[in-house]
């Protein structure tokens, strides 16, 4: 664990496993301080992302299983009970505004990925 300060608010680093734990273009679901959170290799963009693993339509803890994908250049993760579809970047749901899920930032060094928690 490692705590950082990014733009004056203190980030700490948790180690949530292998970077070859998590399938390529694909999640995985980690727990944090008993908060599940889910983790996406978007290995077809080269990019990590981290968001809640609940997902708030029918507070279903499925997000890690969901399909990835972009709509345009927005990176998503769509729910795989009920397709409600969120943001990789900001968490906004892009077909209900209703909805919105956290997001973490994620650093891999090493091959292991390390989520960050405020």
């Amino acid at each position: 664990m490692e705590t950082l300060l990014a733009d004056k608010e203190e980030i700490t680093w948790y180690l949530a496993c292998r970077a070859e734990d998590v399938p390529a273009d694909g999640g995985a679901c980690v727990l944090i301080n008993g908060h599940q959170i889910a983790i996406y290799n978007f290995a077809r963009r080269g990019e990590w992302y981290a968001t809640d693993n609940e997902c708030p339509h029918r507070q279903q803890m499925a997000l890690s299983r969901g399909m990835i994908g972009s709509q345009g250049d927005e990176p998503k993760v769509a729910c795989p009970f009920h397709k409600k579809t969120f943001s990789l970047q900001t968490g906004q749901c892009l077909n209900d505004d209703g909805y919105q899920i956290m997001t973490f930032p994620v650093k891999v060094t090493n091959g292991m990925v390390y989520i960050g928690v405020e």
